[in-house]
């Protein structure tokens, strides 16, 4: 009202963003859009799957390797073993290890 014209603002009320018929209309949109992509998804995942599938029928099932083995390496040795500072534990705990076979006496308790 300051150059002398009326505030049409004040007198038209709240304004509403949708209302009826355009509410449902935009309601309708949302959801065939909705619609529209459920159906693009289940359509890209169903080539995903098909594609897939076609793929493993294909595969070889007994393919071999494509690198080759390399032989296990050594072990490599404990050098306080080898000096005598300490037992030797790979060989001593094969030949120390008891047996857990069926005639073993169970300890009692």
């Amino acid at each position: 009202m300051t150059d002398g014209k009326p505030d049409r603002s004040a007198s038209r009320g709240p304004v509403l963003p949708f209302t009826g018929k355009r509410q449902a209309t935009q309601r309708v949109q949302v959801g065939l859009i909705g619609l529209a992509a459920m159906i693009l998804l289940v359509g890209l995942a169903s080539i995903i799957m098909r594609n897939a599938q076609q793929n493993q029928a294909l595969v070889v099932p007994e393919a071999a390797p494509t690198v080759a083995v390399t032989p296990p390496r050594a072990p490599a040795s404990d050098p306080l073993a080898d000096a005598g500072v300490v037992p030797d534990m790979s060989t001593d705990s094969a030949a120390a290890a008891p047996s857990g076979g069926a005639g073993a006496p169970s300890p009692a308790p």
